[in-house]
């Protein structure tokens, strides 16, 4: 039997305050953001792939007026432009390898302080760790006030997971996330590849997404990594 043709369509992320769960996971970082009121006036935002760092970010430039822009991405040229309002840089350890760009980046992070703005950035570890090889801007990072999104909880990866399935118009079983969460791998990129991968598999074979899909799912991960070792 021919299998149904599947369309891996593009998931639409919602990104608004209301869509983010909040637990002991990530209170602090959203107690943060929240408050618009820094040491400085710039905070660095830390934690893994699909933490919620750009979630934030937006979340936070949506009550400030503010704008995103990854670091690798900031034009010399557009720095008096950016600085004119509160800015989230994201992804700045990107631009390690860089140092042209790191000079850049400098220039807008004097820029925007000295205009009076918020300034907002993120990576995916703790910013002493971000080793930029121009010491002017890697200081400037780490004497910015830090927090950090941790590993999800229970509660938080069960939101996490909710969200992933929402974002891509999908209803699972009322079990499927209560198995997944005491199952699978607790990270965030984790979660991600598991949702994607059940809807594909769902479309595929034209069926619910179910407890016994998600068996499938996580079983087939744990054979791959078997025969990776």
């Amino acid at each position: 039997m021919a299998q149904q043709l599947s369309f891996d369509l593009p998931a639409k992320t919602a990104l608004g305050r209301e869509d983010f769960f909040v637990s002991p996971a990530n209170a602090l970082a959203v107690a943060m953001i929240s408050a618009n009121s820094w040491p400085g006036n710039k905070l660095v935002l830390s934690g893994p792939a699909g933490a919620g760092k750009t979630h934030l970010a937006h979340v936070w430039a949506a009550e400030t007026g503010g704008r995103i822009i990854q670091a690798r991405d900031v034009q010399y040229e557009d720095v008096p432009n950016l600085a004119r309002t509160p800015i989230a840089i994201e992804d700045v350890p990107m631009v390690a390898g860089d140092l042209e760009q790191q000079k850049t980046l400098f220039h807008l992070h004097n820029l925007v302080l000295a205009e009076g703005h918020a300034l907002l950035m993120t990576g995916r570890l703790a910013p002493k760790l971000w080793e930029l090889p121009l010491p002017d801007l890697q200081s400037r990072i780490e004497g910015a006030h830090h927090v950090a999104l941790d590993p999800p909880d229970d509660a938080l990866l069960g939101a996490v997971l909710a969200k992933l399935f929402v974002d891509r118009q999908l209803n699972p079983g009322p079990d499927v996330i209560a198995y997944l969460v005491k199952h699978m791998d607790r990270r965030f990129e984790t979660a991600a590849e598991v949702v994607a991968r059940l809807d594909h598999l769902a479309l595929s074979e034209k069926r619910e997404i179910t407890r016994a899909l998600a068996i499938r799912v996580l079983n087939t991960d744990t054979a791959d990594d078997e025969s990776d070792n």
